[in-house]
């Protein structure tokens, strides 16, 4: 459905996708427009390719909680006072004296996204859903923005917030017995009835623990096997002198250190995010395996050092085989389902831009030139801004993917698009010039 865009209109920003990372941003745009000390309004839109707002739908899974505290919404770190703090959202819902009586920092995820889409409701930018963007050129001064079933979106700057795509292992073709956990919940919906009463889950994440947990509750009658490369779960690094990784200011400091100390604190950190899990996960995971050793009933294997060396999805089932390394051996199971717990990966500039990515300085691993406010480091014949959110670990540290930073990133999106190029400032006279597409 498109709503209040004006088919005419130029704005200061174009937004390509409506996540959390650009939802913080329109509140901040808003914020920026209603302070009256700011010189002029920002004008924007955003667009989303879903049909309405949603964050990791396929994994709300019942009980899990988030990672973050609660202080990490999208405006608390830039402004402890905004109505769009997840503190008065809970004022807002009647909760708010029930959470504090919770005495825990940590609201459930489904909780979390009630309140993103309480905020994506409120907020004061009109978005395109249900719209795909096809790619973007720029003429003249102007980015035209190609958008399916209507005409294109023109802007000043853009802001690439694409998101992140489920990742599988290279042959692993999805179906309806062989997914990611991205679409867990919608998956197992339309599963057909168990006939093995097995599933496989590979990962060694966060997301693949809950996963396991969640199917061992959920499926009573069958076993639930989990696969990855490591000798077991390892905890998730949340100390606090650790989690200084994601405080705005390291943000700055990393971007200004030279490329091989970012890679060296990459390594260092990596436990705060990737492959790691909650420790109490991890205990209660374990409590329940012990138990079921105690009783004699097995329905959950924890297959550590171990991969998945073949798997046959014949449409009735999937046969997998189980390769446990340190044994040299093989398990063969048949199994319902197999899902796919193996992270995910940021959307390339060529799928988001088109030929205008070609625009775009690289470093010497092909990876996008960011300067500290996010925006593209581009060749001279790009005249306006293109920012980047998400893919920027390399340059901005491990809270790039995360919600950790949103507030304080998008306070600092806006102040950048506030001092730039403006629709105030264009100057078309002559003939437009092409960028981004071969004429």
């Amino acid at each position: 459905m498109f709503v209040g865009i004006d088919d005419s209109a130029t704005f200061d920003v174009v937004g390509v996708g409506f996540g959390p990372s650009n939802l913080a941003l329109a509140i901040a745009i808003e914020d920026h427009n209603r302070d009256s000390a700011a010189p002029e309004r920002i004008t924007s839109c955003f667009i989303e390719k879903q049909s309405r707002f949603g964050w990791h739908r396929g994994m709300l899974l019942p009980g899990t909680t988030m990672q973050i505290s609660f202080l990490k919404d999208l405006v608390t770190q830039r402004d402890a006072s905004s109505r769009y703090s997840f503190l008065n959202y809970l004022s807002e819902r009647g909760r708010l004296h029930h959470f504090i009586n919770q005495q825990t920092f940590f609201p459930t995820r489904i909780e979390f996204h009630d309140y993103l889409e309480w905020a994506a409701a409120h907020v004061d930018a009109p978005v395109l859903y249900g719209a795909q963007v096809s790619g973007v050129r720029q003429i003249g001064d102007v980015f035209e923005v190609s958008v399916s079933g209507r005409a294109p979106v023109l802007a000043r700057n853009v802001v690439l917030a694409g998101g992140l795509r489920a990742k599988l292992p290279e042959g692993v073709t999805p179906s309806a017995r062989v997914f990611h956990n991205h679409q867990l919940l919608a998956q197992l919906r339309v599963l057909p009835t168990p006939a093995h009463h097995r599933f496989v889950v590979v990962g060694a994440g966060q997301s693949a623990a809950e996963v396991a947990a969640y199917l061992h509750d959920s499926y009573p009658e069958s076993e639930i096997h989990a696969v990855f490369g490591k000798y077991g779960y390892t905890p998730a690094d949340d100390s606090p002198y650790a989690n200084r990784i994601f405080d705005p200011e390291a943000v700055a400091e990393f971007h200004g250190a030279p490329v091989e100390l970012r890679e060296q604190l990459m390594g260092y950190h990596r436990a705060t995010n990737y492959s790691a899990v909650d420790l109490p996960l991890i205990e209660e995971l374990y409590r329940r395996e012990y138990a079921e050793r105690v009783s004699g009933h097995r329905r959950l294997f924890v297959h550590g050092a171990s991969e998945i060396a073949d798997m046959v999805d014949y449409g009735d089932g999937v046969t997998v085989r189980i390769g446990h390394r340190m044994a040299q051996k093989n398990t063969e199971i048949d199994c319902d389902a197999i899902i796919y717990a193996t992270g995910f990966r940021s959307v390339g500039l060529t799928e988001l831009l088109g030929p205008l990515a070609g625009e775009c300085e690289v470093d010497a691993q092909g990876r996008p030139q960011i300067d500290r406010d996010y925006r593209i480091v581009t060749s001279g014949r790009v005249a306006g801004g293109i920012y980047l959110q998400g893919d920027t670990e390399h340059t901005h540290g491990l809270t790039s993917t995360l919600l950790s930073n949103l507030a304080v990133r998008s306070g600092e999106l806006t102040r950048s698009l506030a001092a730039g190029p403006r629709v105030g400032d264009m100057d078309m006279e002559g003939a437009p010039t092409l960028v981004g597409e071969s004429v």
